[in-house]
């Protein structure tokens, strides 16, 4: 099945989208084939229903997500943000990355509550900072191979956050 997430919810094909409007899209079409309305139905009918229920569930998870629907994105438009084989990139960012590293290492030697939360919420100022300008990277500017290299930077970001919030765990 290789349905447009976006044509299977009736959304316009756009990075920015209704939340309200996907969630009540996702709840449409999962009440049409959900595979208890096809209890009493041939088994290729369940099947079919199945699959459809799961490509409604695959598609409703890649577009709630601001990261997720940018790589959805895109997909569509032939790009492909190489996450794992390009690991290129500027210079300032790769600066900033190790001052982060540094400052996660010492925070964590010291156990430190405080300089891991402080840290974690310049990190998220960053990320939400990124996202809006991805948005506008998609959608305006039609740009896929900017919005590529701010997927890459997001992803590190994501990964950096949740060490961060395994290091708070860990510390308890």
């Amino acid at each position: 099945m290789n349905t447009n997430f976006f044509e299977l919810f009736h959304l316009p094909q756009s990075y920015a989208v209704d939340l309200q409007q996907l969630d009540s899209a996702y709840r449409d079409v999962q009440s049409q084939v959900h595979p208890d309305r096809f209890a009493m139905a041939s088994e290729a009918e369940r099947r079919v229903a199945m699959q459809w229920a799961t490509l409604a569930n695959e598609a409703y998870q890649a577009l709630k997500k601001p990261l997720a629907r940018a790589e959805y994105l895109l997909k569509l438009g032939g790009v492909d943000p190489e996450l794992e084989s390009n690991t290129s990139m500027p210079v300032d960012f790769l600066m900033a990355q190790m001052e982060w590293r540094e400052e996660l290492a010492e925070a964590v030697s010291s156990k430190s509550v405080p300089a891991l939360s402080g840290l974690s919420s310049r990190l998220q100022s960053e990320m939400n900072a990124m996202l809006s300008r991805l948005g506008s990277t998609i959608d305006q500017e039609q740009d896929l191979a900017a919005a590529a290299l701010l997927v890459r930077k997001l992803k590190f970001l994501h990964k950096l956050d949740e060490e961060i919030e395994n290091a708070l765990d860990a510390i308890g």
